[in-house]
C-alpha cells in the first residue's frame, strides 16, 4: 500500500504515455510521500507539466546525473516505466550502491486487469522465486482475485496519448537535444500506425469469422498455438536470444514440422498493439511453403484469445503473459524465453521439439497459489489509461497490500542478470563494473 511511503522521499523517472505519473504523484503526497521527478523530453513534460527536473544532458552523462541527484535529494525510492527503456537500463547498477529502492511499472502479468508494479526488476530482471517448493508453502489462496474490479477498453485513449505524446516532442525537439526515445516517434507515422490498426481491428474481426467458426468447431483440440509479442518488444530485443519475431516464428515452424502430428495445426495469433505496424502474413506463406505445412498453419489477428485458448493442445512463446493466460485456462505452456512463471508443475521443462508430442499437464494447486501470490505481491489491480471509476485516489489503482518500501537495494532484485544485460548494452564486461560516482566511465 502507498501508506508505506509515509515520510519517504520518491523519485519518479519516466512513466507510460499519459498522465498517470502526474496522477501517481497526487496519491504518495496524499500518503505522506515527498515526490520528484525527472522529465527527459517535450513529451514528459506534455503530461507532466509543473515540478519536474529537466534533463537535458547526453545518454551518457545520465548515471553520472542521476547518483548526484539521488544522494543530493537523499531519494528513498525510484520509480519507473520500463526497466529496458535507454534511461532506465542502467538504474539498478546506480541505485545497487545506496540505501534506495527501485519500483518498476509494466503491463500486467496478470491482464486486462491489473498493471505489474515490481521490486526491483520485472520479466527475467525479476527476482520472483523459481521454486514451486516456495509457492506451496504460502498461506491457500483467498477465495478470490476474480473479485477485481474490472477495466474498461482503453485503446483510444493510449491512441491519443501516443499521438500527441510524438507531437509534443516533434514540436519541442530543439528542448531536448540529446533526448532518445526507445521507439521511432514521427507523429505523423505514429498518427497512421494507430489510425490503420483501428480498421484492422474491425476488418480482420470480419474477415476472421470463418476461420473461427473452424477454429472452435472441427479443429477444436486439434492446433497449437503461438500468440506473437510486439515487433519491437523488449521481451525479444533484452529478454530473449532472439533477433526477431521472424526469427521465433521460423524457429516455431520448423519444429512443427519435423515433430508435431500430421493431424495437428498451428495458429499464429498477431499481437493486438502491433496490428498497426507489421503483418507477417508475406513472411508466413514463404516459410509454410519452405516447410512443407500448406493448410496446417493460421495466422490470425482478431480471433478471440480466450476461447483459442480454451480449445487449444498447448501455447508456445517466448515470454508472453498469454503464458499465464494459458494456464488460467488450464492448456499447457512451453517457452522458449525466461518469463516468471517458467517453473516446474506450471510449465513444459522439455524442449519444443518434445513439447507436440507431450504437452503434459498444469498443477492447478500450484498455479492458484502463484497467481495468488503475484495478486498480493505485485499486481495492482488498474489500468495506466483510464482510471477504475469506483475509487476514489487520484490514480485509480487498487494498490497491492505487500507493495511497501524496501530498504535494502539488493532485495527483490535480479542484479546479476540486470548488471550482465547492461554490460553488453555499453560493450563493457560485466566484471569491470563498480559503483557509478561523479567522472565515472560507461
Amino acid at each position: 500500500m502507498l501508506s508505506a511511503f509515509s515520510g519517504k522521499r520518491v523519485l519518479l523517472l519516466q512513466g507510460p504515455m499519459g498522465r498517470f505519473f502526474a496522477r501517481l504523484r497526487r496519491d504518495l503526497q496524499a500518503a505522506g510521500a515527498e515526490v520528484f521527478k525527472v522529465n527527459f523530453c517535450a513529451g514528459d513534460r506534455l503530461f507532466y507539466p509543473t515540478g519536474a527536473i529537466d534533463y537535458r544532458g547526453t545518454l551518457d552523462d545520465w548515471p553520472d546525473f542521476l547518483a548526484e541527484l539521488i544522494d543530493r535529494l537523499k531519494i528513498d525510492g525510484v520509480f519507473l516505466f520500463g526497466d529496458c527503456r535507454h534511461y532506465h537500463i542502467v538504474v539498478p547498477q546506480v541505485v545497487r550502491w545506496r540505501h534506495t529502492a527501485l519500483y518498476v511499472f509494466e503491463e500486467g502479468y496478470i491482464r486486462p486487469d491489473y498493471i505489474t508494479i515490481e521490486k526491483g526488476g520485472t520479466n527475467s530482471f525479476s527476482a520472483l522465486p523459481r521454486d514451486p517448493g516456495f509457492y506451496r508453502s504460502q498461506p491457500s489462496p483467498v477465495s478470490e482475485q476474480e473479485e477485481a474490479l474490472p477495466v474498461r477498453h482503453a485503446f483510444s485513449r493510449a491512441a491519443f496519448f501516443a499521438i500527441s505524446y510524438a507531437i509534443a516532442n516533434a514540436l519541442l525537439r530543439g528542448r531536448y537535444p540529446h533526448y532518445r526515445h526507445h521507439r521511432p516517434l514521427e507523429p505523423l507515422a505514429q498518427a497512421f500506425f494507430w489510425l490503420r490498426a483501428g480498421w484492422r481491428k474491425y476488418w480482420y474481426g470480419y474477415r476472421e469469422r470463418p476461420v473461427a467458426r473452424r477454429l472452435f468447431g472441427s479443429l477444436a483440440k486439434k492446433f497449437f498455438l503461438v500468440p506473437l509479442q510486439t515487433h519491437n518488444d523488449a521481451q525479444i530485443s533484452v529478454h530473449s536470444d532472439y533477433s526477431c519475431i521472424e526469427e521465433f516464428i521460423e524457429d516455431v515452424l520448423a519444429s512443427f514440422a519435423s515433430h508435431a502430428s500430421p493431424d495437428c495445426a498451428l495458429v499464429f495469433k498477431h499481437h493486438p498493439l502491433d496490428r498497426g505496424y507489421c503483418d507477417y502474413g508475406a513472411f508466413m506463406r514463404r516459410m509454410t511453403g519452405k516447410y512443407g505445412l500448406e493448410g496446417r498453419v493460421y495466422y490470425v489477428h482478431d480471433v478471440h484469445l480466450p476461447t483459442l485458448l480454451d480449445n487449444a493442445l498447448g501455447t508456445v512463446v517466448i515470454n508472453s503473459t498469454v503464458g499465464l493466460s494459458s494456464l488460467l485456462h488450464d492448456t499447457p505452456v512451453c517457452v522458449t524465453g525466461d518469463p516468471i512463471y517458467h517453473i516446474p508443475g506450471l510449465t513444459f521443462q522439455g524442449r519444443l521439439d518434445q513439447f507436440w508430442a507431450d504437452p503434459g499437464t498444469i498443477d492447478r494447486e500450484l498455479y492458484s497459489r502463484f497467481r495468488s501470490w503475484l495478486i498480493a505481491d505485485n499486481q495492482a489491480n488498474g489500468n495506466f489509461y483510464r482510471r477504475l471509476s469506483q475509487l476514489v485516489n487520484h490514480t485509480g489503482v487498487v494498490w497491492p497490500p505487500n507493495l511497501g518500501l524496501d530498504t535494502d537495494p539488493k532485495a527483490g532484485s535480479n542484479l546479476a542478470a540486470q548488471v550482465a544485460r547492461l554490460g553488453r548494452e555499453v560493450g563493457r564486461p560485466v566484471d569491470r563494473f563498480g559503483p557509478l560516482q561523479a567522472g565515472s566511465e560507461i
